[in-house]
């Protein structure tokens, strides 16, 4: 009862992320020690910065499902040490074994701590489209982090998911039933959701953000995201939300700052193309209601430019 009525204050709270904090966790790789949100379903909460050497690159959330006969980890973490650190803080919670690892898409901060969980012997599983991205970028991804975390990445190798999936992949332990869902197109190729319906809980990966402004990549269609939060992740109807990257929340708190924010965008955006604006103009649309999120100083403009250039053919 005392970690429901935890969970319900910090739904209730606003946004206070913790750009500017360089480590909350001193004894450990990890940004911030994990904690239960609910019963059974912990989180280690990145930072809402980009990566740095301070962070490790933590900057995601690393979060487990400890189910009563096994644990499942939601991704594997940005570097070898990271998962090593990740597994020492369920070691501390429970003896159950950590049975499976999913990676919630195909970035490196979602698997390049492959490694670790294959020298566990446990089942990596991802997105077939994640998968390839993986194998694609990963090496770039790899020498990036190497140059940050410098001897804190150490023992970092590529390893590629060891299953994937197209649609669904479910497993049942315990009292949880834990849903692996690709529910269209978003934020990257092959990006996947966590759904718990017992208890009303999603791990919603990059599909949703609130605390950190939201990063439109080249191969991000801001109209499919649109299109697959309407149609597939909206209906969830889900209490909670562990997001990829932010303190847990609820659907109101994402919907404002993930949907709310690619409409508002997209508003400015063809209010300036319909003017006649062209792509230099529009790195500068206001953004103005979003300047508190952590990252706008980094993402607001490049953002406005991307969209710019997938509506200008829309």
């Amino acid at each position: 009862m005392l970690r429901l009525a935890f969970a319900l204050a910090l739904l209730a709270l606003p946004a206070a992320a913790s750009e500017k904090i360089a480590d909350q966790y001193p004894g450990s790789l990890l940004y911030s020690k994990p904690v239960e949100f609910i019963p059974g379903v912990w989180s280690a909460i990145g930072a809402t910065a980009a990566p740095t050497y301070e962070n490790a690159g933590h900057n995601n959330n690393l979060s487990f499902i400890v189910t009563g006969e096994g644990v499942v980890v939601v991704n594997a973490g940005g570097a070898y040490g990271l998962a090593q650190a990740l597994h020492e803080e369920i070691r501390a919670v429970t003896d159950e074994p950590v049975v499976a690892v999913f990676n919630e898409n195909g970035q490196g901060h979602a698997a390049l701590g492959n490694g670790y969980w294959a020298e566990q012997s446990v089942p990596i599983i991802a997105h077939v489209d994640a998968a390839r991205e993986f194998e694609n970028y990963g090496p770039q991804s790899l020498a990036d982090m190497m140059r940050l975390n410098k001897e804190r990445g150490e023992g970092t190798e590529l390893v590629l998911p060891t299953e994937t999936f197209e649609d669904e992949y479910i497993i049942e332990l315990g009292d949880y039933r834990i849903e692996a869902r690709h529910l269209g197109p978003a934020h990257s190729p092959g990006d996947i959701v966590i759904w718990l319906p017992k208890q009303s809980l999603v791990i919603s990966g990059d599909m949703a953000f609130h605390e950190r402004m939201l990063p439109i990549f080249e191969n991000t269609n801001t109209a499919d995201w649109l299109e697959t939060w309407d149609n597939a992740f909206e209906p969830l109807g889900a209490t909670y939300v562990i997001p990829g990257h932010g303190h847990p929340t609820n659907m109101a708190q994402v919907r404002k700052y993930t949907k709310g924010y690619l409409e508002y965008l997209r508003g400015q955006i063809r209010e300036h193309i319909d003017a006649g604006g062209d792509l230099t103009d529009a790195y500068y649309v206001d953004q103005s209601p979003y300047t508190l999120l952590d990252t706008f100083d980094e993402l607001a403009t490049k953002n406005a430019g991307r969209v710019y250039e997938q509506m200008e053919w829309e």
